[in-house]
């Protein structure tokens, strides 16, 4: 399937093809033309296997990269379309229709990351079926933060532990003097070394 052919490029305006190794072709589209490009390289291609959708979080753009990664077994090549959407407004046509697996992949970044996929048959959340926090792989997200609002710490100070210190041994930094929190402006600080 040659991507360069102007007939079947023509319905796209914006449109980048790029030839990263041998096997692979990177296509990069507006979120809008992701579903009728999909089903060009299924239909008049032989990209009959959509292998995984993949998300990644551009927090800085304000913006999530989804890319669609499609396999051809007749030509042994792998393209990936890449499309951008606006944080704010994380919708996306599913392309269910298309590719049967992708509800599962649709489903898991709606999870993950909170974008709605319009049109896929389950919009529901299937792991995380109590969570009542932010989708967890935004960057967004303060893991450290949420684990110290969320839970109830005990100071584990055994008697074995005692006696260790005792002896000159145990835990010579206490986590919390380590650990960068996202309201913090101070950056990880280095251990200091153990005298022996």
């Amino acid at each position: 399937m040659n991507l360069h052919s102007k007939d079947l490029l023509k319905e796209f305006d914006k449109i980048t093809i790029s030839y990263p190794r041998d096997r692979r072709i990177r296509v990069d589209i507006a979120h809008e033309a992701v579903s009728n490009f999909l089903g060009m390289i299924k239909g008049q291609g032989s990209y009959v296997h959509l292998s995984a959708i993949s998300c990644v979080d551009w927090l800085k753009e304000n913006e999530f990269e989804l890319v669609y990664h499609c396999w051809s077994y007749e030509e042994n090549k792998l393209i990936s379309v890449h499309t951008s959407i606006n944080r704010n407004d994380a919708e996306m046509i599913s392309v269910y229709d298309i590719y049967k697996p992708a509800e599962f992949f649709e489903r898991d970044i709606f999870e993950m990351y909170g974008i709605t996929f319009i049109g896929s048959p389950k919009m529901e959340k299937f792991i995380l079926t109590e969570w009542e926090g932010m989708p967890p792989m935004r960057k967004d997200f303060d893991a450290e933060a949420y684990v110290m609002d969320t839970f109830n710490w005990t100071d584990y100070h055994p008697d074995w532990l005692k006696d260790l210190e005792k002896e000159g041994g145990g835990i010579a930094i206490k986590p919390e003097d380590i650990r960068f929190h996202a309201s913090s402006p101070e950056p990880l600080k280095e251990p200091e070394p153990t005298k022996d």
